[in-house]
């Protein structure tokens, strides 16, 4: 059941629906890629690994503009923050270990989750933010499933891609949701 959207909320709505979808096709292309570029961390894999908490960290600062009228934006300051660390962390990570790597995306994972799902339950008034929310609460427990992931005995990066690939389904989700509760509204 979508909530209708109020007038603040309205006008955020077509930008937030953009931002979503485009996360959607980034996501599946970047699934795709790290899963093309092998187990290995190669300089093409490392630069997908620096990119996506990169393009997160620009869909926040799109968002926090076009949402600045529709309610507060802490939450998305507090993602620019959390994602631009994870950025540089993987950057450095992946010069040690694939292990490293899914230590540190799994705790940007768990907290960015945690932020999302904040978020999108501020979002609630707006519509079509419930798999914003679910979305949230898998990231924290694919985040704790990274962490865990890192200490057996061979570590892959093929997990990230399912990873990538589910965060885009539920961001393409949300644009579907959010475009109806705007008809509604």
């Amino acid at each position: 059941m979508a909530s209708v959207a109020s007038d603040k909320h309205v006008g955020a709505t077509p930008s937030l629906h953009r931002l979503y979808v485009i996360r959607f096709v980034f996501a599946a292309v970047w699934a795709v890629l790290l899963l093309v570029s092998g187990s290995d961390l190669t300089t093409g894999a490392k630069l997908l690994l620096f990119l996506y908490p990169a393009f997160d960290v620009a869909a926040a600062v799109v968002d926090a503009r076009s949402a600045r009228a529709a309610g507060p934006v802490r939450g998305l300051y507090a993602n620019m923050a959390v994602s631009a660390l994870a950025a540089v962390g993987v950057a450095v990570a992946s010069t040690s270990s694939i292990a490293d790597v899914l230590r540190v995306w799994g705790a940007w994972a768990a907290v960015s989750g945690l932020i999302q799902l904040l978020v999108g339950v501020a979002r609630r008034p707006m519509g079509g933010q419930w798999a914003m929310i679910v979305s949230g609460g898998i990231s924290v427990l694919a985040g704790a499933s990274f962490i865990r992931s890192a200490s057996q005995s061979d570590p892959s990066l093929t997990a990230l891609a399912g990873y990538a690939t589910l965060g885009g389904i539920f961001f393409l989700v949300s644009a579907i949701r959010l475009s109806r509760a705007a008809r509604k509204g």
